[in-house]
């Protein structure tokens, strides 16, 4: 594992119950916003699945993740949904629910 797969890993466990981020805020955060993409992969491969709440990370537009690892879209809405985050059509409204880190490492 790697030392930027480790920051993606910490700063996903700090999203709030009932809060998402966006995979360029984690960038962002690790000091580095072109790295989003990156950030989804880190993700995707998340070996810390229950610990790693890594279903409050949604796109820049607010929707699920397309590809999410752990069982699609659909259970990434009701995983954002029992910890009272409304879902609608796939999308979060960020303006309400957005986790914004406050410091960059």
């Amino acid at each position: 594992m790697t030392d930027f797969e480790l920051k993606v890993y910490k700063l996903t466990e700090e999203i709030p119950k009932g809060m998402v981020t966006t995979y360029g805020e984690i960038a962002r955060a690790i000091g580095n916003k072109g790295l989003a993409r990156a950030v989804g992969n880190a993700l995707h491969k998340n070996p810390y699945e229950g610990i790693v709440p890594c279903h409050r990370v949604v796109s820049s537009s607010g929707h699920m993740a397309k590809n999410f690892g752990f069982g699609g879209p659909l259970l990434q809405q009701d995983m954002l949904r029992k910890e009272g985050v409304e879902v609608i059509n796939l999308r979060v409204d960020l303006k309400k629910y957005l986790y914004i880190y406050k410091t960059v490492e």
